[in-house]
């Protein structure tokens, strides 16, 4: 195990692969994280959640999808909150998955990407070790180089982080960046949230990254 410039250790143990039961499926899915779990910003109220959510088939399983997204959460907020907002609304579910989204609010609060990373990877191997299956969704670009600089490190590392687990991560940070659309919409907004446009390209992205194979609603 290595230690990051500020201590926390960066090199973890890969977490056991998820495996569904027999039977009928009944899938309690929690989302964990920030603002742009949250939806925050967008006029429809949907964020990229709820559109992500609407736009998966279910075919023969039951789902029940929670946003525990606040606005303002670091990912460490996260790594202590999920533990007690998500066991209740797993409460007996057959599969209970959740879906990890931070990293803007950490390079806000000039957290390290080494405390961060770690702060990850204490999430996916805790809710591996109990039977949770997990997936991560990436950082957004902003408008700020210098802000764009941080994220792109910390979308790496959250890379590295999932792949050394055989998590599913979402980049968002890399086909974002120059993006024309995403770009306006930030310009529209805060220039840190998108708007509708914006939470559409998110949930996209997350639709093609390997959505339904985690679920295991498609080969």
């Amino acid at each position: 195990m290595t230690s990051g410039t500020d201590g926390a250790p960066v090199e973890f143990t890969p977490s056991a692969n998820f495996q569904v039961g027999d039977g009928p499926r009944d899938i309690g899915l929690c989302f964990a994280g920030d603002g742009f779990v949250a939806g925050y910003g967008d006029p429809k109220a949907l964020g990229w959640v709820s559109r992500v959510v609407g736009r998966t088939p279910l075919q023969e399983a039951d789902l029940s999808a929670y946003n525990l997204g606040v606005r303002g959460d670091s990912s460490a907020d996260v790594m202590h909150r999920w533990r007690t907002e998500c066991p209740p609304r797993w409460k007996d579910r057959g599969e209970r998955r959740l879906v990890v989204g931070v990293g803007s609010e950490d390079v806000a609060q000039e957290i390290t990407t080494a405390r961060s990373r770690l702060n990850l990877a204490n999430i996916l191997d805790e809710a591996t070790t109990t039977g949770i299956s997990t997936f991560v969704v990436g950082p957004t670009p902003q408008l700020d180089a210098q802000v764009n600089a941080k994220l792109a490190q910390l979308s790496d590392a959250q890379a590295d982080v999932c792949a050394r687990r055989g998590v599913p991560f979402v980049d968002c940070f890399a086909p974002l960046r120059e993006h024309d659309q995403w770009q306006s919409d930030l310009a529209a907004g805060d220039t840190v949230h998108p708007g509708q446009a914006g939470y559409g390209l998110i949930a996209w992205l997350v639709l093609h990254a390997g959505w339904l194979r985690w679920l295991q609603l498609a080969a």
